[in-house]
């Protein structure tokens, strides 16, 4: 008999391990599952690196997992409704890398797609994301490589990947088939393709067939556990 994928929140949070690499996600917290953001607190895992759109709010999304102190590492695109992430980050507790937000998610998107990296004008010119941290560069690197192609310079990002994305759907069956509402698509269908382990929490569960081929977003292949959201 195979074995389902359908499991608590609680259950699918487990399997987050201290110095892990999280994706998550939401717009500020729309999009973010909850319930599992809920269970990864209460599992208490620490010296997390956490890649998500942004720092969520004070308590609220990623912002939760700060608050618990468990985040060590925070790579994003923009924290400025969370002013928790400058706190940490004035008092040394906090890492922030910060990354244009089309360049973040093509990171993501070229992780899952198995790429090598892309290139991107976007930074160009002695800013901070043409130089870059070694923990998004390419192979570790101090700096960023710049390649001219055509006679113009372009950023070589690299690819992103995770060992857990915790992803919010909107409906699933339940062989893992997921499907999004609206808005809270964003970065969710773009992580699920980026991680090692993928938990995909949704409003409701259906039988096998129930979605529609055409209305699959995120195929059954690439997710791991299922949660219903809690109350």
């Amino acid at each position: 008999m195979a074995r389902t994928k359908i499991v608590s929140a609680a259950e699918a949070a487990s399997v987050i391990k201290d110095g892990m690499t999280v994706m998550i996600g939401g717009f500020m917290t729309n999009g973010t599952a909850e319930s599992v953001i809920k269970a990864a607190v209460e599992g208490g895992a620490k010296h997390l690196t956490v890649i998500c759109n942004d720092g969520g709010f004070q308590g609220e999304g990623t912002g939760a997992l700060l608050a618990n102190g468990q985040i060590d590492v925070l790579i994003a695109s923009h924290v400025g409704l969370n002013k928790e992430v400058a706190e940490r980050m004035n008092n040394g507790t906090l890492k922030c890398i910060l990354q244009p937000q089309g360049t973040l998610a093509e990171q993501i998107r070229a992780g899952g797609a198995g790429l090598g990296g892309f290139l991107t004008p976007t930074g160009i010119g002695s800013t901070i994301v043409e130089e870059g941290d070694p923990l998004v560069n390419l192979d570790g690197a101090d700096k960023k490589p710049i390649i001219e192609v055509g006679g113009k310079k372009y950023i070589l990002e690299a690819p992103l990947h995770a060992d857990v994305a915790i992803v919010q759907g909107y409906e699933a069956d339940e062989t893992g088939n997921v499907r999004y509402l609206g808005s809270t698509r964003n970065f969710n269908q773009l992580i699920a393709s980026a991680a090692d382990t993928v938990i995909v929490e949704v409003e409701k569960i259906g039988p096998a067939g129930c979605i529609g081929p055409d209305n699959v977003e995120t195929p059954h292949i690439f997710v791991d556990y299922l949660v219903k959201k809690e109350d």
